[in-house]
């Protein structure tokens, strides 16, 4: 049997490790081994901001609904209260952006609900 050297298909997978790694800081972008644990780092940080933006722009939200309805003499807490007891449709999505973009809109709604 032949002998098989390794160099050609290490140098590919070294290679397209440092690409995946390209503007890393210090050794992270040059250095293999360093380059492994950033990228094990990175999918790590990744998959776990994947779930916390849902939680991050849930909040986002809240507070834009709130300080929407503040001025219209509701809290946020009261509001969705109303809007539960109502069975209305909307969800927070859609209320905050009808607060920030079209807020005679959103004042309708506010003055329906109470």
């Amino acid at each position: 049997m032949t002998r098989v050297k390794k160099g050609l298909s290490a140098n590919k997978k070294r290679k397209n490790l440092l690409k995946m790694v390209k503007g890393y800081r210090f050794g992270r972008s040059t250095k293999t081994a360093q380059a492994k644990e950033a990228i094990a780092h990175a999918g790590n940080h990744a998959f776990r901001d994947r779930r916390a933006k849902k939680r991050t722009f849930r909040q986002l939200w809240t507070i834009k609904i709130n300080a929407a309805v503040r001025p219209l003499e509701l809290s946020y807490s009261k509001f969705i209260n109303l809007l539960k007891i109502k069975n209305s449709e909307l969800d927070r999505k859609v209320l905050a952006d009808l607060a920030e973009n079209k807020p005679q809109i959103f004042e309708r709604i506010v003055n329906q609900v109470k």
